[in-house]
């Protein structure tokens, strides 16, 4: 199951687990749209490819919360 990171490593936008705009790589690293376009789509930890993260449903969130965890070291 997806982490669902709360925040874009790189600018620190807050990105909804219900909303779209989030792109992801295979180890989780979470952006938004604007920093991931900035970076070509390429994840800068890992060199792997960002994608379109899924989204979560504020229903489905009730049993399997997104994390709270922030990323953002800014």
């Amino acid at each position: 199951m997806l982490e669902m990171r709360p925040d874009c490593e790189h600018c620190g936008t807050d990105l909804l687990a219900e909303a779209p705009g989030a792109f992801i790589c295979s180890f989780e690293c979470t952006f938004c749209a604007e920093c991931a376009e900035h970076l070509d789509d390429v994840c800068p930890n890992c060199g792997g490819e960002l994608m379109d993260r899924p989204t979560r449903t504020k229903k489905l969130q009730e049993k399997f919360p997104p994390s709270s965890e922030r990323k953002f070291a800014g």
